[in-house]
């Protein structure tokens, strides 16, 4: 199951709103074959294994690690429980039952009805942390939410003028654009738009994937049309009080006043966009905080100092689960242990 689990973060970032899933298969105490969910639409982990072997007789009597509850229903691949029914294997270990509605346990049901002996809840806490995003849009009907900000280490995240740049190195700036890599969008606020007209894209990182969808808080449709965030090359979605309408990949949504970002998330949520990474502003960032509605922070700390400025969100319910070091800046991060 370690190894199913290693395979299956090779799928991260290209299979949303699929989960990850990896899959191995053993004959004789020997691995014969293995696999995972490489690209969303994509065979999924139980047949590349499967497809893996080279000698598909050995399969009939084999054991099967997957990570994932097989499904039972079919989308746009066949059910793999059905596959590893026909092939005959003998025992099938599952870290985590399929939290999505479609599958939840029929999966299970259907195999062991074909006398395939089943094991579940192997490696079961590894298995959640891996699907976090997934096992988080289903239970809490939102978005897996990741907070990221730099700050000096005096705790500023940007002078009074709202200059940031840079509090963190290039090796660190590279990081986060791996972290983009990952993720099914980027949020960011009005401020942090306006001082910084970002792009919020993936450049300094290989990305097989699409551009993660961009996600600008704007209340009060202040940021310029002319700014990269509406440059079209991107699905960019832009939450308001005052307008709603759709051109040149572009999407406006007007919201009540009222219960803003909850609103905000329950339209990602009907989006089946199942993480967002919010770069800032502190403003927009402290409002998910002050409602609870945060999952893990990573926060980036430099030595240089301000003295003065705006200073970096305060977090909540926060444990430090890690930290690293990027030549002089260090990552914090940060679980919220009461969501």
């Amino acid at each position: 199951m370690d190894r199913a689990l290693e395979l299956a973060y090779l799928g991260l970032g290209n299979v949303s709103p699929n989960p990850m899933v990896g899959c191995v298969i053993v004959k004789d105490g020997k691995i014969i074959g293995e696999g995972w969910h490489q690209q969303h639409g994509g065979p999924h982990a139980e047949a590349n294994a499967v497809n893996s072997v080279v000698d598909q007789d050995k399969i009939k009597g084999s054991e099967v690690y997957v990570t994932l509850e097989p499904c039972s229903h079919h989308g746009n691949t066949p059910p793999c429980s059905d596959l590893l029914i026909r092939l005959g294997v003998r025992h099938v270990y599952v870290s985590n039952l399929d939290i999505n509605p479609l599958v939840y346990g029929k999966g299970i049901q259907k195999m062991r009805s074909a006398s395939i002996q089943v094991s579940v809840g192997i490696n079961e806490e590894e298995g959640s942390n891996l699907n976090k995003r997934f096992f988080t849009y289903y239970s809490k009907k939102r978005p897996y939410i990741i907070l990221k900000w730099a700050q000096t280490i005096d705790r500023f995240i940007a002078r009074k003028n709202f200059d940031s740049k840079w509090i963190s190195n290039e090796f660190s700036r590279q990081v986060v654009h791996k972290w983009r890599a990952e993720e099914d969008s980027i949020m960011v606020g009005a401020n942090t738009a306006l001082y910084d007209n970002p792009k919020l894209n993936i450049r300094d990182w290989p990305c097989n994937a699409e551009q993660p969808v961009r996600i600008v808080v704007d209340p009060n449709l202040k940021v310029p049309a002319d700014f990269f965030l509406f440059d079209g090359t991107q699905p960019t979605i832009v939450y308001n009080y005052n307008k709603s309408g759709n051109e040149n990949n572009l999407t406006w949504l007007k919201l009540k006043r009222r219960n803003f970002i909850e609103d905000i998330l329950s339209d990602l949520y009907k989006k089946k966009i199942q993480s967002v990474l919010i770069e800032g502003g502190s403003h927009l960032i402290n409002s998910f905080i002050s409602k609870n509605l945060w999952d893990e922070a990573r926060v980036f700390v430099s030595n240089s100092t301000f003295g003065e400025g705006i200073k970096a969100p305060d977090l909540y319910h926060a444990s430090l689960i890690n930290k690293n070091k990027i030549f002089e800046d260090e990552i914090l991060f940060f679980k919220n242990v009461n969501g």
